[in-house]
């Protein structure tokens, strides 16, 4: 808690002691341990048979228990939750499909860490609530594990700069379970994007807009709207910025530079703590009901994220480009614009009738996606919309995860990418409650975010 306060106060500080010409709230990059080195490309020894000790089993953690029965080399070792029913559904899950009964740990909050220090699990995943995530993730790595954290992976800096020096002093793997970057549409565009169709990528656009007022009773002990409640700023911007992020090559030749954000008033979060009950009454509920943050990178790039979880809107995560050759948007219409003479005519049916002012047709487009489609996709499409999650983009995540650490290969998401999208959690609060002031984003590389060119993939060759 203290070394919490600390972060907070050096980034107050700095915003206080600079020149109101600079006007940019400037954030502290604490210097590398010595003798500790970067992780960006990590490998580590192949593992033939992944075991798996699984930390939290509520919704997104009995669907993970449900995808891992599909995924070869892959045994779940032990699981752990408070609630000894839920392990208990777990362990039948797995009983059914044919798979051996793992040790459960429930009844007491510290239990994970049994499951952590066991000598025959090799991954942790993580599924508990957001403010659990990040000690739970270093305890692990500390145990020699590597880790695997749903999203948010971390709620403040000081939680990610745990993380990084956690992963960079044991070199294990700290992904964090960002499945949106594992749509079919995302990774389509990600590979058109990659080999040129759009040009030089300008602007890119994120959101996480779903109206969770359903969801709201189901949150074991009320835990996201408790958080929502005491805490301002966008809490959950991970399956908005992760995507654009490897648009724009985020620290493999470019970097998140500043943000400015702002917010609504808080109306219906307000309704909604009155209605379902929060923990901490003695404050104003914080969390506006829409937020909105604009980033620039290094290189000029410019990023628009956006949160609201509290008002009836159609669900969207944005997800919208803008190239120098072209332009892709997912919601709330997939569309595809080019300049003509971008697009092979051997590729798209009536080339000559393409219109820069307007989106290609839809014979057009599926054409496009079919050409295009990711590598990934044309491996796991079938399996993944068989199994499902999401639509089958958990399970491609899932499978990608164990498919990196079984040949011993870099993952699709390292620790940086962790820290930068969750680093708009705090950076983000920050600026709205220091009247929107342009927030430095810290280089969590420190000084490696041009290291690697292009975001990529890694494959066995």
């Amino acid at each position: 808690m203290i070394k919490k306060y600390l972060y907070i106060l050096l980034a107050i500080v700095c915003f206080t002691s600079c020149q109101t010409s600079n006007k940019i709230i400037k954030t502290k990059v604490p210097s590398r341990p010595k003798g500790q080195t970067h992780v960006i490309g990590l490998t580590t020894p192949k593992i033939d048979t992944v075991r798996i000790g699984i930390i939290g089993l509520g919704m997104r953690g009995i669907s993970a228990v449900e995808r891992f029965i599909h995924i070869p080399g892959v045994e779940i070792k032990a699981l752990c939750d408070i609630r000894g029913e839920l392990c208990q559904r777990a362990e039948q899950t797995l009983l059914n499909a044919g798979k051996e009964k793992p040790t459960s740990y429930y009844g007491d909050e510290q239990l994970w860490k049994k499951v952590c220090e066991r000598e025959d699990i090799d991954l942790i995943y993580v599924v508990t609530d957001w403010e659990n995530h990040a000690n739970i993730g270093v305890y692990a790595m500390q145990q020699g594990k590597h880790v695997a954290i749903e999203v948010p992976a971390a709620m403040t800096l000081e939680e990610i700069w745990d993380l990084i020096n956690t992963s960079e002093q044991t070199r294990k793997h700290c992904i964090q379970l960002e499945n949106c970057v594992y749509d079919f549409f995302e990774m389509t565009t990600l590979n058109m994007a990659q080999q040129g169709l759009f040009g030089e990528i300008l602007h890119v656009e994120g959101s996480y807009i779903h109206y969770l007022e359903e969801f709201w009773p189901y949150y074991y002990n009320n835990w996201r709207l408790n958080y929502n409640n005491e805490h301002r700023g966008d809490v959950y911007p991970t399956h908005g910025i992760g995507p654009a992020c490897q648009l724009l090559n985020i620290h493999r030749g470019d970097r998140m530079k500043t943000l400015v954000s702002m917010d609504t008033k808080s109306v219906n979060g307000k309704k909604f703590a009155k209605k379902y009950g929060v923990k901490n009454k003695e404050i104003e509920f914080q969390n506006a009901d829409h937020t909105l943050t604009l980033i620039q990178t290094e290189n000029g790039k410019t990023l628009h994220i956006q949160h609201n979880v509290m008002t009836p809107r159609p669900y969207s995560r944005m997800y919208q480009l803008t190239g120098t050759e072209g332009f892709a948007n997912k919601y709330p219409i997939e569309q595809y614009c080019f300049q003509p003479t971008n697009i092979d005519s051997t590729i798209i049916p009536d080339h000559e009738n393409l219109n820069i002012h307007q989106a290609i047709n839809k014979k057009q487009q599926e054409k496009l996606m079919q050409t295009y489609k990711h590598p990934i996709h044309i491996e796991l499409e079938a399996k993944a919309k068989q199994v499902g999650g999401h639509g089958g983009m958990d399970f491609i995540m899932d499978w990608r995860l164990i498919y990196c650490l079984q040949n011993g290969l870099p993952l699709d998401m390292d620790v940086y990418d962790l820290a930068e999208w969750c680093s708009i959690i705090e950076l983000s609060r920050l600026s709205i409650e220091n009247g929107n002031m342009p927030v430095e984003v810290p280089d969590f590389t420190r000084g490696y975010w041009n290291l690697q060119k292009g975001y990529k993939h890694a494959f066995v060759k």
